[in-house]
């Protein structure tokens, strides 16, 4: 009986190291992407990136206006936000100074396009290989 304790508290301190360490890992799969915005464009004018799960991080450099972030399949019409990948817009809106980030999203292999209707940038390409 004391063996069948001893294999059942084993077996269950296993599975819960095999489920930390999961977790762990998965949240190690997280990139960040930094984007920069002046005004009327982004700094960085193209992406590529590999397929994954990205945090996006935009930055106003005196832009003089509040930015944001807006994120879509290449060849989607921008203007429905239907066709915006939400979990990419930043949590709340990028005030002058400021940086602010995405949720996680995940990406798969293919093109993206990226801008800004508030600073009213030009779309850009993001390529996820």
């Amino acid at each position: 009986m004391k063996k069948l304790i001893a294999t059942l508290v084993m077996t269950l301190t296993l599975l819960v190291s095999v489920n930390a360490q999961d977790k762990m890992m998965k949240h190690d799969a997280v990139k960040t992407v930094a984007l920069e915005q002046t005004t009327g464009e982004f700094t960085q004018k193209g992406l590529t990136i590999s397929e994954g799960t990205y945090i996006f991080e935009i930055a106003n450099n005196a832009v003089g206006t509040d930015v944001g972030f807006v994120l879509i399949k290449k060849g989607a019409d921008a203007s429905n936000p239907e066709n915006h990948i939400k979990t990419a817009y930043v949590t709340s809106v990028v005030k002058g100074g400021e940086t602010q980030t995405s949720s996680a999203t995940t990406l798969a292999k293919g093109e993206y396009t990226y801008f800004c209707p508030l600073n009213k940038t030009p779309q850009y390409t993001l390529t996820v290989q």
